[in-house]
């Protein structure tokens, strides 16, 4: 292999010493060994290429992506003493500025430890870092006559040696509302059932079946189970568009992008992107509890009560039919006394009758109303 690197670590710092070519056989074990720095919490690496004789575009590609990543995770990846045909092409494509090949980088020597030549002969992986030899244990599994016991054997060395790269796959997602752990576990769910759903008959490439596999999984994940409140597949695509779009204007803008902005990058109106920010209420509900101003209101005492005048509608609705049913007398006397607020003997004297009169009327249509209104037999 024509790539050599030797490991110093500097305080909170890493240099990785480089030596050979670049390219897009070497470019993999390079992205290896970064990504086993940033697994243990080392983000700031400084990429010494003093011997590195060529950089194609393979390996720019590979290097802006764990430039890119650094950053993510609160660190810096960086080049120095890039020369000759290295330095000429990460010129010409405009890495160079990127990557900080033309900054001063000033390592802390004085808590620098031994240097450690790394064994990259050792290292099994393929380009996604899936195990080189699972293809051939996977078509053990699935088409050799193995007894009960072997085969758990099997399948648990088969599933042990892809999880890393499954863990890998859901930290892509580390960035939204959910925890890592979660996510990890839903990825390995989806290994499971790439590992127990693979046809080697169909092809022999476990790797992107796997990979769909388990990209599918979290998306059923955030599809199914983050969401507190049920939203249209169509409006969980948007937000992830208008998501996306925010944390790339906001690193680019150096300052949190407006709807306009957003609405602008992603082809959407304004409501359109308001509408998918609402959303990022969806994902947990808001305590009752929580104080919604300043005073000590909390959000439960803002939300109405059930109306008690709720359960008589019915009653109501029926009265209405039965009262248009009476005589016109026994109407106006009843909408005198309960509309008009008259006593009996001011209906009296009014319609022209007896106070004792008014009084039988009124008892007696008001038993019938009741009557029928309870459906009691009279």
């Amino acid at each position: 292999m024509d790539l050599t690197i030797t490991r110093v670590q500097c305080g909170a710092q890493d240099l990785l010493r480089a030596g050979g070519v670049i390219d897009l056989t070497t470019a993999p074990y390079l992205r290896y060994v970064v990504f086993g720095l940033f697994d243990s919490g080392r983000c700031d690496i400084v990429l010494d290429a003093a011997g590195i004789r060529l950089i194609d575009a393979a390996a720019q590609r590979v290097l802006l992506y764990l430039h890119r990543r650094a950053e993510e995770h609160g660190g810096e990846l960086r080049l120095t003493n890039v020369r000759g045909a290295a330095l000429t092409a990460l010129e010409i494509t405009g890495a160079a500025k990127t990557l900080g090949v033309y900054d001063e980088v000033v390592l802390d020597t004085d808590a620098g430890s031994a240097a450690e030549p790394l064994d990259l002969d050792a290292v099994r992986l393929t380009g996604r870092h899936w195990p080189l030899d699972v293809g051939a244990d996977l078509t053990r599994l699935h088409t050799e006559p193995l007894d009960p016991a072997a085969r758990r054997r099997l399948r648990d060395k088969i599933v042990n040696a892809c999880l890393p790269a499954a863990r890998r796959i859901a930290r892509r997602y580390t960035r939204t509302c959910e925890q890592t752990a979660d996510l990890e576990q839903v990825a390995c769910v989806g290994l499971l059932k790439a590992v127990d759903g693979f046809d080697p008959t169909r092809g022999p490439e476990f790797v992107p079946y796997a990979t769909s596999t388990i990209t599918g999984e979290i998306k059923r994940h955030f599809r199914d189970r983050v969401w507190s409140v049920r939203v249209p597949r169509s409006l969980q695509q948007r937000w992830l568009e208008v998501s996306r779009a925010r944390d790339e204007l906001q690193s680019g803008l150096g300052r949190s992008p407006r709807a306009e902005d957003i609405a602008e990058r992603v082809g959407l109106s304004r409501d359109e992107v308001l509408e998918a920010l609402e959303l990022n209420s969806s994902f947990r509900p808001v305590s009752l509890q929580l104080s919604s101003g300043n005073d000590e209101q909390t959000l439960l005492d803002q939300l109405g009560g059930e109306d008690p005048q709720l359960a008589f509608v019915e009653y109501r609705e029926s009265l209405r039919v039965l009262l248009a049913q009476l005589p016109q007398r026994t109407q106006r006397v009843l909408a005198l006394r309960f509309y008009g607020g008259l006593s009996q003997h001011e209906i009296a004297a009014q319609i022209g009758m007896s106070q004792m009169h008014v009084s039988r009327i009124l008892r007696q249509t008001l038993d019938m109303l009741r009557r029928r209104l309870e459906d009691v037999p009279s």
